[in-house]
């Protein structure tokens, strides 16, 4: 996904799919020129029953250059023809997909490997234990909670009840830091956008009030004050009038709610910033003193403002650090601020700063950068840290006090992934998760004290896992990058060329994509295909350093990543290209429909989730203002230069045999508009002398998809059987 915050390691096809029509082809701004290795084929178009989609000549010239936009029409997903063009669209993808001879197979294997109990890790807060569980036949995760470790688990939140049609859908959740009240997003369609509710642990009532416009009011977002009085979280006004989607995200302010107010008064506690690039965090200590407000640029860099409460009307916020190019996550303890920065350390390191002393020269270094290394995720619990370190990809956590005194390592079950410590700061008890490509998620409770670690709880899926094995290998890019790629596939197979291949990727916005078990990969693996991700530049796998690599005016070197990650799987005789399937989402269907225009040749198909892919114009919609800092925008000429020599919906040209393409998006994503898989279905409907191109349109469901396990595994059988059937042509 295009993060709403920081990064995430779990990979998700949460899908939805697009398709096409046959209008004339649009016309390339004159610089682009199809790369020497295309599969341009001198056959006319397919004739294929495409529902048809009508062109214009529309020509934008921008800083002198003429950019052609035949489908500018399908942008306004209101109007009464883009609907009915849509409804048409994802009527013939799933008339077509119901069609496929794999599918009913893959249904209900997808349904026996999701319609599994699933927990997760606890949060303890005043005694208290809190969690998310979804058992079997449920349809969604709900909330638990149980005081002590003793006593009965009882449901606290359960959306599977919340709407006739599952439409209504649970987002994040936060305890008090007593564990009186939990405050949790409600969100229509499982959009971005949301109110929050406040819900009494001991009466399970919800209180009355109804907070609006907590579209970015995540855990990153939201913090309890110190007294369970109330709640300080970010706000954004409504839409209409002035407040455009685009701008919307430098209007969101910081506000304060106090329990059993009316919302209308909760008081203003941080102006916006006016900047439709940066978004609002905050964060409190347990104590209640420090208050913490984030403005992040984009991915690339935070300015932090601290306030002392206990002040009075003299704690005015004061700057931490600003205007500085580094990123500063910072943990407030014990009168004491923790800081991990890249700031002088492109791999991170941990710093101390002195609220009451805040200017940067007093900082202390307690975590020193790893040169071979990069800390990846920073905890406080049980008045320890608790540092999360990638090294190639692989996760180690250690233990140390809160001088940077080396306390112990904690012993992982294997070679994979781990989260962050999840706990609370004062306590000894503390969580975490531990996964891999072949070992399904566990919870592992720890004792911060005696380093002492105990298997809490075990995924069970239904699969031999023993079966597979997971190779870790390096590909050369274009530019001689190293880049890692793990290989997942049965431990007998043969290395014969014929094996159906699964290439996935993302690479961006500092997102590591870190080994994770992918209960979607079983069915291709009993079908003896193999599945690969690929680490590419963009994602912070290997530091800031890594991210900035692929970024802005960089970002083909991630799409040259993937090519040589294709190539790699080719040349060494896992796969062949008439066997490989391309497949990404949000940042990395951008990754797909740029490998797919550049390297037609290479892929037989392609799955493209909730894509950007008009480059030139994404900034105008959505979230996309706040991915400049990461993209670059057409209003900068050299960015634009950039953005077109990549940018799939204006490379590509007709009479080329593109892959067979499955877009997928839904009908209610407020974060990547729709309109890319529109445009891009459209275009290549048209244009391609290849494969099919169909658009499947997911209903009731946000940029994450659909939060049902029906809706879910319906995707996830199209998609693959999608993907058969194109391989085996």
């Amino acid at each position: 996904m295009l993060a709403a915050r920081h990064t995430v390691a779990a990979l998700a096809l949460l899908a939805s799919a697009c398709g096409g029509a046959e209008p004339p082809a649009p016309r390339p701004a004159p610089p682009l020129k199809p790369p020497a290795s295309s599969a341009v084929a001198p056959a006319s178009v397919p004739v294929r029953a495409y529902p048809p989609s009508r062109s214009a000549d529309v020509i934008d010239t921008l800083h002198g250059v003429p950019v052609s936009d035949p489908y500018r029409w399908l942008e306004d997903g209101d109007a009464e023809d883009v609907r009915a063009w849509t409804q048409d669209q994802s009527a013939f993808a799933r008339a077509e997909l119901a069609k496929l001879p794999e599918r009913g197979a893959l249904l209900k294997r997808f349904r026996e490997l999701y319609d599994i109990e699933r927990v997760s890790a606890p949060l303890q807060r005043g005694g208290r234990y809190f969690w998310s569980k979804k058992s079997v036949g449920q349809e969604k995760e709900a909330v638990y909670w149980r005081q002590g470790k003793a006593s009965e688990p009882r449901v606290l939140l359960d959306p599977n009840g919340w709407s006739p049609d599952g439409s209504v859908s649970l987002g994040s959740w936060l305890p008090s830091w007593d564990g009186r009240y939990v405050v949790y997003q409600v969100r229509k369609n499982n959009s971005d956008e949301a109110t929050l509710e406040i819900v009494d642990v001991a009466t399970g009532k919800k209180l009355p009030e109804v907070l609006e416009g907590a579209k970015y009011a995540d855990t990153t977002a939201t913090a309890w004050d110190g007294k369970s009085a109330g709640i300080y979280y970010v706000k954004v006004p409504p839409l209409g009038g002035p407040v455009s989607v685009a701008d919307r995200p430098g209007l969101a302010e910081i506000r304060y709610h106090a329990l059993g107010d009316d919302p209308a008064r909760d008081r203003l506690v941080r102006e916006a910033t006016r900047d439709p690039k940066t978004f609002h965090q905050v964060s409190a200590s347990r104590d209640g003193r420090w208050l913490i407000a984030t403005v992040q640029h984009g991915w690339v860099s935070t300015d932090v403002y601290i306030q002392d409460l206990r002040a009075g009307k003299k704690g005015a916020w004061k700057p931490l650090i600003e205007g500085q190019p580094h990123l500063y996550w910072v943990d407030p303890h014990r009168d004491q601020l923790y800081v991990m920065t890249d700031d002088g350390a492109p791999n991170y390191r941990v710093l101390r700063a002195d609220p009451l002393r805040p200017a940067r020269e007093r900082w202390v270094e307690v975590v020193p950068e790893r040169r071979d290394e990069k800390l990846d995720r920073l905890a406080i619990v049980g008045n320890r840290l608790g540092l999360v370190y990638l090294k190639d990809v692989i996760a180690r956590l250690e233990v140390r006090e809160l001088d940077g005194r080396p306390a112990y390592e904690v012993k992982l079950p294997g070679v994979g992934s781990v989260s962050k410590l999840r706990g609370d700061p004062e306590d000894d008890e503390a969580h975490f998760t531990f996964e891999s490509f072949t070992r399904p998620l566990e919870i592992h409770e720890l004792s911060v004290r005696t380093g002492r670690t105990e298997v809490a709880y075990r995924t069970r899926v239904p699969a031999d896992t023993a079966a597979y094995a997971t190779e870790q290998v390096f590909v050369t890019s274009k530019d001689g990058t190293r880049v890692p790629m793990f290989v997942l596939q049965r431990k007998d197979a043969p290395r014969d060329g014929a094996a159906p291949a699964v290439l996935y990727g993302y690479g961006g916005f500092s997102m590591a994509i870190t080994p994770s078990f992918l209960s979607r990969a079983i069915p291709w693996l009993e079908r003896g295909g193999l599945f690969a991700v690929a680490n590419l530049r963009g994602g912070d796998e290997y530091g800031e350093a890594w991210h900035r690599a692929g970024m802005r005016h960089k970002k083909q070197n991630v799409f040259d990543d993937v090519i040589a990650a294709a190539e790699h799987l080719v040349r060494q005789g896992y796969t062949r290209p008439d066997r490989l399937v391309i497949e990404g989402r949000s940042n990395g269907g951008l990754l797909v429909g740029a490998a797919i225009t550049q390297r037609p040749d290479l892929f037989k198909a392609a799955l493209c989730q909730v894509p950007l892919l008009d480059m030139v114009r994404y900034h105008l919609f959505g979230s996309g203002k706040t991915w400049i800092e990461e993209y670059g925008s057409a209003d900068n000429p050299d960015d634009l230069r950039a953005l077109l020599a990549y940018s799939p919906y204006h490379r590509v040209r007709p009479g080329t045999a593109y892959p067979g393409v499955l877009l997928m998006s839904v009908d209610s994503d407020d974060r990547v508009d729709p309109m890319h898989a529109r445009k891009f279905a459209a275009a290549l409907q048209s244009a391609s002398t290849g494969g099919p191109v169909l658009l499947r349109i997911q209903e009731k469901a946000g940029h994450s998809g659909g939060d049902r396990v029906q809706a879910l595994v319906e995707e996830l059988a199209d998609a693959y059987a999608f993907a058969l059937s194109q391989i085996a042509r």
